[in-house]
């Protein structure tokens, strides 16, 4: 299902002319793509940053699926 395109809030900075970061309300830090794909919350501005822009060149190189790992899963096999 595709995500909603939202546009990013008055406060954000546009980073490399290529995703936003911002503030929220509860001081945490959160980025979005140019395109309106929500990407990484966190609670650093340059964590954010630094983690967004990692994240968009391993998805630009195809290389995302070797850092990402699935740890367990929320169904067990019950049948209700």
């Amino acid at each position: 299902m595709p995500q909603e395109i939202k546009k990013p809030p008055d406060n954000a900075e546009f980073i490399d002319e290529v995703f936003y970061v911002w503030e929220t309300r509860y001081g945490l830090f959160t980025t979005m793509t140019k395109e309106g794909r929500e990407m990484l919350t966190g609670g650093t501005k340059d964590g954010v940053v630094i983690m967004t822009r990692w994240h968009l060149k391993c998805e630009q190189d195809g290389t995302l699926k070797q850092y990402s790992t699935v740890v367990g899963s929320a169904f067990k096999g019950v049948d209700l």
